[in-house]
């Protein structure tokens, strides 16, 4: 995709995104922006069409799942996608300096994150060093739906993806401020391992 042809809107980056995924689905994969002559005409700067910020596990290569190519995402990943400062910053370059339409957080069932979150409300135990520190922001959002998520799983990382959803939107002026401009969208996806497909759990803007 040249630059001419980048997604303007949040509607449009989205649905690059969800095209993508269902021709990954679909094994119809284009590869787009991957060759040498694209590679090139990317150094002397970017302008991804999203921010997709993601959990950071392996099985979730946000380049792969969307058939996107070098220079369309602008990837943010941690261990259930959880948020500090320097996430909320890189996010924020991502749509304030970068000028990305949209801001997409991915969760997926299966989260290693959310399991241990829920492992430790059964059990009252955390792990040790900074995982902890993951466990403590995933339990933030848990805590709602506690009763659902222990039944099932599922629940939580919805739920999870919906409070990343919300706290960017409230912890950031920026994101907030480009929000009420129509100058970005947050979305919040949930992906299923098996079958490669993403769904819309949550959204502003978009």
């Amino acid at each position: 995709m040249v630059d001419n042809d980048r997604p303007e809107t949040p509607a449009e980056a989205l649905r690059l995104l969800l095209e993508g995924n269902r021709r990954f689905v679909d094994g119809d994969l284009r590869h787009p922006n991957q060759d040498a002559e694209h590679r090139t005409a990317l150094a002397p700067g970017q302008r991804p069409f999203a921010v997709l910020f993601g959990c950071a596990d392996s099985r979730l290569a946000a380049e792969i799942i969307f058939d996107r190519g070098l220079g369309d995402l602008f990837v943010v990943r941690t261990a259930g996608h959880v948020v500090g400062p320097e996430v909320l910053g890189s996010i924020e370059y991502g749509t304030a300096i970068l000028d990305a339409p949209l801001i997409a957080v991915l969760g997926h069932d299966s989260c290693g994150a959310i399991a241990a979150t829920l492992d430790a409300l059964r059990d009252g135990q955390t792990p040790g060093g900074f995982m902890r520190d993951v466990i403590e922001r995933v339990m933030l959002s848990v805590l709602t739906v506690r009763e659902e998520a222990l039944a099932d799983s599922e629940a939580a990382v919805e739920e999870h993806v919906r409070y990343t959803v919300e706290m960017l939107t409230q912890r950031s002026t920026i994101i907030a401020d480009r929000l009420a401009q129509g100058k970005v969208g947050v979305v919040g996806l949930s992906y299923r391992l098996a079958e490669g497909t993403v769904r819309r759990v949550a959204g502003h803007g978009v």
